[in-house]
């Protein structure tokens, strides 16, 4: 949604998605919002709680099944499975999209990685646009005023023209942008500790036909998943900056990712906000 700085600071039910990389600083900017006015609306949240809800569980039993113990008492029914999702804790669903490489080193086959990160997909794509229902529940359900879409960093990734329209026509699109230094340390985070991530499959395929060229490897069974991980993290934030960089300058503004140390409270948001709008109004 594309508006005038008053019209933003008049709007009387605000509406804004985060868009960045993980670890940019969405959901610290979230918390910083008064929880009792702004509503803090999490896609991966979303994702694990309804549309990977059944998959992830399904991954937790398999695991179960494999330990004799356990897989007499699931196949009685004496105990359950349950994943404890929070927005301050999504490794359940980092824990199913998991990592290609070695079985033997906890890796995934390449067929059954790519189709948990299709079904990654599609729960991201209903998870954005189930937004445009939950600006009206936020609201109309809970007594929130306003409502912070804490985007995943894979949306860019994703070509939906339903997920797009609920999000442009609901919402300010904000690109938090990281800068150089920003993106060094998110390299550095990346290869200190390697997380599972979505990446689309023509960016994939390219990827790995270049990974398995240089460390000779036959297959992609035979990659180590974290050393994986850490070789294509700096090629994922390459391949990534154009998406959001082309959402923004089409739907939405953009804010220097470094700038949210100063916001404090609810005011500085919201004039850094009217600033980004301004900015694009000037051409700058």
């Amino acid at each position: 949604m594309l508006m005038t700085r008053d019209e933003f600071l008049r709007w009387p039910r605000k509406a804004v998605t985060l868009l960045g990389m993980s670890g940019v600083g969405k959901t610290t900017l979230a918390n910083k919002l008064p929880r009792n006015r702004w509503f803090h609306y999490s896609g991966d949240y979303r994702i694990g709680t309804k549309y990977l809800e059944e998959p992830i569980l399904d991954n937790f039993k398999r695991q179960a099944m494999q330990v004799g113990f356990l897989r007499d008492l699931l196949r009685s029914d004496s105990i359950y499975i349950a994943s404890n999702i929070t927005v301050d804790n999504l490794d359940p669903i980092s824990t199913f999209l998991g990592k290609i490489g070695k079985p033997d080193a906890g890796g995934l086959p390449l067929a059954e990685f790519k189709r948990r990160q299709r079904l990654h997909m599609g729960a991201e794509a209903a998870a954005m646009r189930d937004v445009e229902a939950f600006i009206g529940k936020a609201r109309d359900i809970y007594g929130y005023d306003h409502l912070l879409n804490d985007a995943g960093g894979s949306i860019c990734e994703i070509d939906d023209e339903g997920m797009i329209r609920a999000l442009t026509e609901h919402t300010l699109i904000l690109y938090l942008q990281a800068g150089d230094d920003m993106e060094q340390e998110l390299i550095r985070r990346a290869i200190a500790s390697p997380k599972p991530l979505y990446y689309r499959e023509d960016f994939l395929d390219r990827q790995l036909a270049v990974y398995l060229r240089e460390h000779g490897n036959g297959s992609a069974d035979e990659i180590d998943p974290d050393r994986f991980v850490r070789w294509i993290f700096p090629q994922l934030l390459r391949h990534r900056r154009p998406r959001y960089e082309a959402m923004a300058r089409q739907y939405g503004y953009t804010v220097n990712a470094r700038d949210l140390v100063q916001v404090r409270e609810e005011a500085d948001f919201l004039a850094l906000v009217a600033d980004a709008i301004d900015r694009k109004t000037r051409g700058g």
